[in-house]
């Protein structure tokens, strides 16, 4: 779950263009699944002496030796969020906020490509597109657009906000080439935009263990342990509370397991503008004592919601990657995985099912729960599988696109 914007620049030796590509690349957030996978991805390119400046919608004052971070506004993050909401639903859109937001962002772009040397200009989801296409048009620089998820993907798979389309379509169109993050992403942007499906490279998400913070000794949810010694048995959602993510039909699920597994606890990890929604649901469903909102976390308490975890769920209605379930798993919890998320379809040894139906996934939720040692054979062989995740793979067939696109423009 993406709760946040991103926009990096990636800039390298002017006199060796092909071999240290200069990367004008545009994303934002420090948190949620597109911070990490910006964060994340420029490192592992910084690996392959990518020199890199990465631009944020947003002041800050992040200190990183493998990249340069700089800012197109006086907003700090919080500020940002509340102004534009960017990735709430229809009813808290600021499209007016949105446009101020972008020309500020555009311009501020504009100005270093007018004034720095840079090889490649790469642009992360819709508020970063219009800003990338001025620095095409000014530059003539190659354009790529990387999609983390879609206006349909963040409404649930209704249409959504038409500004948003409309820049998301443009952005595609003009882009040299598009990073789709798995199969099922680049399916969906042939779908809504009609781009061609070869113009679409898939360069898959990934999870850097060595970057996991490791646990501490106590887990910071002592009611939820002492609880689990009593014979009580935890499940996980971590993501942000929007449509898109399906908490709904989790709830309904969450109510056919409880009246089998009444000694069962879901810990709902997050926030976003369904909140008091889904409070309310799980109250009509007469299961409130048995879940726990706890809002969005960080740091120690993000890291313990999953430990604390006998079984971490991800039923989205449309997860373009959705990197929480290999972060699960490195912290000892298997996962319940929606199809329809692209992490599905290169993580094996998970449970899956569609988004759709409720009864299915309360069925596995009740398989799992009261079978510790399927649980414990799950656990050992999707921990074995993570060790082939890592992001120097994504980075590298990345690397190699910038090279290509760069070779092509110099022609």
């Amino acid at each position: 779950g993406v709760s946040e914007v991103q926009v990096p620049i990636y800039e390298g030796l002017s006199d060796t263009p092909l071999d240290l590509p200069k990367v004008s690349r545009v994303s934002s957030n420090d948190s949620g699944g597109l911070g990490v996978a910006c964060l994340q991805l420029c490192k592992a390119l910084a690996k392959n002496k990518v020199d890199i400046e990465f631009v944020l919608p947003y002041s800050n004052d992040y200190k990183h030796d493998f990249m340069k971070v700089s800012s197109s506004s006086k907003m700090n993050f919080n500020q940002l969020e509340e102004h534009i909401n960017a990735y709430d639903n229809v009813s808290n859109w600021n499209n007016h906020q949105i446009s101020v937001e972008q020309n500020e962002y555009e311009n501020h772009v504009k100005n270093m490509v007018l004034n720095e040397e840079y090889d490649v200009i790469h642009a992360h989801d819709w508020l970063t597109f219009r800003a990338g296409m001025i620095a095409k048009q000014v530059s003539g620089l190659p354009l790529i657009v990387h999609v983390h998820s879609i206006e349909s993907d963040r409404s649930g798979g209704s249409h959504g906000n038409p500004i948003i389309r409309d820049i998301e379509r443009m952005g595609l169109s003009m882009a040299d080439m598009v990073i789709a993050v798995s199969e099922r992403t680049k399916k969906l942007i042939h779908e809504n935009y009609q781009i061609p499906m070869e113009k679409i490279q898939v360069v898959y998400n990934s999870v850097d263990v060595d970057e996991l913070m490791p646990l501490d000794q106590d887990n910071a949810y002592k009611y939820l342990t002492v609880m689990k010694s009593n014979g009580y048995k935890v499940v996980t959602n971590i993501g942000r509370l929007t449509i898109q993510k399906n908490i709904t039909g989790l709830l309904f699920a969450a109510k056919n397991v409880v009246r089998v597994m009444p000694k069962t606890l879901f810990l709902i990890v997050g926030s976003g503008e369904q909140n008091n929604e889904l409070i309310t649901l799980a109250a009509s469903l007469g299961i409130l004592k048995n879940v726990i909102f706890i809002g969005f976390q960080r740091g120690k308490n993000w890291r313990d919601a999953f430990a604390v975890a006998d079984l971490f769920v991800m039923p989205s209605v449309s997860e373009p990657f959705g990197i929480t379930p290999l972060e699960a798993i490195n912290y000892g919890t298997p996962s319940l995985i929606s199809y329809q998320s692209g992490v599905s379809e290169i993580f094996r040894n998970c449970l899956k099912v569609d988004f759709w139906d409720t009864d299915k996934i309360s069925d596995q939720i009740i398989g799992i729960l009261q079978n510790d040692g399927i649980r414990e054979t799950l656990t050992i062989n999707a921990t074995s599988e993570l060790q082939k995740f890592n992001w120097d793979n994504s980075s590298k067939k990345l690397f190699d696109l910038y090279e290509k696109k760069i070779l092509e423009v110099s022609l």
